[in-house]
């Protein structure tokens, strides 16, 4: 035989194995790829409108933030509902809610042209219906001139039933056809009985989920709020099978661990019109926090009392809130945050949650640093442990004295410390900068002297981000202006500022011996019982400095709370370590763009006990004194609120 048929014969041979084997696949090994590709193609599924988010507890298990049942209607279109049908739907749903929804001005035109099509069709001349066939002008240019056409008078016209219809069919045929159109939504049980009874075409009742708080302004900021409408920012999450009703985690604790809290919504095959469930709707994952209920609600309680009594004290017209921060320092687990603004309407004093503010708002905290600012002496040999100086004035060129609240005496790097010695500082900050101080003294410093600073304060958690889990954490605000005035305002925490929740990782760093560690407030996520995620202990950097240099910090933080400004912070059998901090500034009191008040604000930070702490304790209160007052009273709301949260951690 000749070649070519023994050819012709092995390529029949081929395609006809080809051909088996690619039945062989389609029939057996791909089958389920294959149908469930045919089943996308031919069957049409929807989802239900919502989904219960997962709950948020605290540490002990107490329900922070739960979900809500409630009645909503849902409008789902079939594929052969008709114009008038579907106005009817509307009529009969105004009708059984008492004309209770509004309709809106700018649909009525709309409305108006499907109600009377007739009517509008005859508002376009015969030579502009020419032009349209001509496509000389489109249809939406012919449906244009319509709408303009149709007067005040021609809307008046119309009945009131008609009216408050247009609001339903504008929510019925908003968004894509097979999409679930949310008509009501938290209806009475009453109500929700009566529209379904009244089995309308298309018309669903489906129980959706809003958030619960059972402990109501508690922690509310922090735990975040969430969308009611889709949030044209978060559009990247289309990406991810959210849809444009849904509703998603826009701050807090909601917006970080949205991935986790969202729940999955129900799933339903459109079939004879009608919709099966296919797949129930599905919970969220639980957010466990490392927030005690028992913690949060004392502090925020303490904060309130001196809120109170701030009114009848003298002096204090600009305070209005102050802020407490509590946590594990050798863990960073966070264990209450508490801010607390008073509202004052007369004699009524109402509080608002404004715990957030913690990773937000910056503030000068004074001698607060000046734990750091010491590790910057040490590390550039500007003193060394035992370094003795004789307390006094800075007198600087064109600059006036600058000197402590009081003459101090010989003080060591102990000494100076406790009794929150500025001229201490000032003396290290110039040797810093590689200067030696004499009276009036044209000094000159450079924006690397002023990195020293800030090198090391980073390394502490002050002026960088704390790592904490929650959204747009702010590093606080930094000078940018270089002069030798203002190094020494650093040195002593009187020029950058920072937040709350920074002071607790720089104190929780000084605690740990140079351990900067992530502070956490989730502690685990769970799928029912079993855990998905749970927070573990983690170093973000260390301080580059010699052990004993840190411990002289924290033997010089030990004498702050033994015999020095923060005596009177704590109960004297709590064997603490901490630093007070007083710092100045002007602020815009009437909010007119202009600073006119000159204020007086107090911080406080300690860890406890001092040879293995347990807690660790930030306390702010921004504009506690008015220093243009003719009064020279200063009230000691922060020292009260800091000693009142001890009392309480000491004893529990």
């Amino acid at each position: 035989m000749p070649k070519k048929f023994y050819f012709l014969i092995l390529l029949i041979v081929i395609l006809f194995g080809l051909f088996v084997g690619k039945t062989y696949s389609l029939v057996y090994l791909d089958h389920a790829y294959y149908l469930e590709e045919y089943n996308k193609i031919n069957n049409i599924y929807v989802q239900g409108n919502s989904a219960p988010r997962g709950r948020i507890l605290d540490i002990k298990g107490r329900i922070l933030v739960d979900n809500k049942g409630i009645n909503t209607i849902i409008y789902h279109k079939s594929n052969n509902i008709t114009l008038k049908e579907e106005i009817e739907v509307a009529k009969k749903l105004v009708l059984l809610t008492n004309y209770t929804y509004k309709y809106q001005d700018n649909n009525l035109k709309d409305y108006y042209m499907l109600l009377y099509a007739d009517k509008v069709a005859q508002l376009i001349t015969p030579e502009e219906y020419e032009l349209y066939k001509e496509r000389k002008i489109s249809k939406e240019e012919l449906t244009k001139l319509k709408k303009e056409r149709i007067t005040e008078n021609d809307l008046n016209s119309l009945s009131a039933l008609e009216k408050y219809s247009s609001y339903f069919y504008y929510l019925m045929n908003e968004g894509y056809i097979y999409d679930n159109k949310l008509l009501l939504n938290d209806i009475d049980d009453e109500l929700y009985a009566k529209i379904l009874e009244a089995n309308l075409p298309g018309i669903m009742g489906e129980i959706s989920w809003v958030r619960a708080y059972p402990y109501e302004e508690t922690l509310r900021s922090v735990l975040g709020e969430i969308s009611n409408t889709f949030p044209k920012e978060k559009k990247e999450l289309l990406k991810k099978g959210y849809s444009l009703n849904d509703k998603v985690g826009i701050s807090g604790l909601e917006e970080y661990y949205e991935d986790y809290l969202k729940g999955e919504k129900a799933l339903y095959k459109v079939e004879n019109n009608n919709l099966i469930l296919i797949e129930p709707a599905k919970k969220g994952h639980d957010l466990i926090l490392n927030i005690d209920l028992d913690y949060q609600l004392k502090v925020e309680e303490i904060i309130k009392e001196q809120l109170v009594n701030s009114t009848k004290m003298a002096n204090t017209k600009y305070y209005k809130e102050s802020y407490a921060l509590i946590s594990e320092p050798l863990t960073g687990n966070i264990k209450a945050i508490a801010g607390i603004r008073k509202i004052t309407n007369g004699k009524d004093i109402k509080f608002q949650d404004v715990s957030i503010n913690v990773i937000k708002n910056a503030y000068t905290v004074g001698s607060a640093v000046k734990g750091a600012s010491m590790a910057v002496g040490y590390k550039y040999k500007a003193i060394d442990i035992g370094s003795k100086i004789t307390d006094g004035c800075i007198k600087l060129y064109n600059n006036p004295l600058k000197c402590s609240y009081s003459r101090l005496g010989t003080l060591t790097d102990l000494k100076a410390l406790a009794l929150s010695s500025n001229y201490y500082q000032f003396i290290v900050a110039l040797r810093v900068a590689g200067l030696n101080y004499t009276y009036n003294m044209k000094a000159k410093v450079t924006e690397d002297d002023f990195n020293k600073y800030r090198s090391t304060f980073t390394n502490f958690g002050l002026g960088i981000k704390t790592g904490v889990d929650l959204p747009n954490e702010s590093i606080g605000l930094k000078g940018t202006k270089i002069a030798p005035d203002l190094l020494l305002n650093l040195a002593i925490g009187q020029y950058d500022l920072y937040t709350p929740m920074q002071l607790l990782q720089y104190i929780n760093t000084i605690a740990n011996t140079g351990e900067r560690l992530k502070l956490h407030i989730v502690n685990s996520i769970k799928d029912n019982e079993e855990i998905l995620y749970e927070a573990k202990k983690e170093v973000l950097s260390t301080i580059d400095l010699e052990e004993k240099y840190l411990k002289r910090i924290q033997a010089g933080f030990r004498e702050v709370i033994k015999s020095g400004t923060g005596y009177w912070y704590a109960n004297p059998n709590i064997q603490g370590a901490g630093k007070t901090g007083t710092s100045e500034s002007y602020i815009d009191s009437d909010y007119n763009g202009t600073l006119d008040a000159y204020v007086l604000s107090n911080t406080f930070l300690m860890y406890a006990p001092y040879d293995n702490p347990t807690y660790s304790i930030v306390v702010i209160s921004p504009n506690t004194s008015d220093l243009n007052s003719k009064s020279k009273v200063r009230a000691q709301i922060n020292r009260l609120i800091a000693r009142n949260i001890n009392d309480f951690l000491f004893s529990s």
